[in-house]
């Protein structure tokens, strides 16, 4: 069994895509992923299966998507990755709460941030799947906006990643 951690779009943000993470979970074990578990209530959850991360993407999202009545992205990582992911922080003097990674389902298109305006004094860097945004003045307070090819992904920041490294590994 492999250690996965499935990081679902949009979820419980804004007062959109409303879902309790004990359904959250009740769902994810009828699909029969093991070892369940979810953290916090922006749609991180930590689970064991023998199934590859496509066959879980195909399984989840429309699970995901029937419970929630609309369309929902969800992004899978093993524990491995998103060690590596949390390790390859290319911010590391900055605070956690202000670096956000953008995971991706798959490899950007080449050059994805390639003249990207930055309205603000944020940086990026796209290490694999993942793009790394430093947020300097704060996350809410930020105007950048991604391209297509990266607006696919989800944001957690370095915080909830090492939560999630940490139930991932325990």
């Amino acid at each position: 069994m492999t250690v996965f951690v499935a990081l679902l779009r949009a979820v419980n943000v804004g007062g959109t895509g409303m879902l309790p993470m004990k359904e959250l979970r009740d769902l994810c074990a009828e699909l029969g992923l093991q070892d369940v578990r979810t953290y916090i209530q922006s749609g991180n959850v930590v689970f064991e299966s023998r199934l590859a991360e496509q066959a879980l993407m195909q399984t989840l999202e429309p699970a995901v998507s029937a419970k929630l009545g609309k369309p929902a992205g969800v992004v899978i990582r093993t524990a491995a990755e998103l060690r590596s992911a949390l390790d390859a922080n290319p911010f590391p003097s900055a605070k956690p709460a202000q670096v956000g990674v953008v995971f991706l389902p798959q490899s950007p298109p080449h050059g994805v941030l390639t003249g990207l305006p930055i309205p603000g004094r944020e940086e990026l860097r796209l290490i694999g799947r993942e793009i790394f945004i430093h947020y300097p003045d704060g996350l809410g307070r930020s105007k950048l906006k991604l391209p297509a090819g990266a607006a696919s992904g989800t944001t957690r920041n370095l915080n909830t990643v090492a939560r999630l490294v940490a139930m991932a590994e325990a």
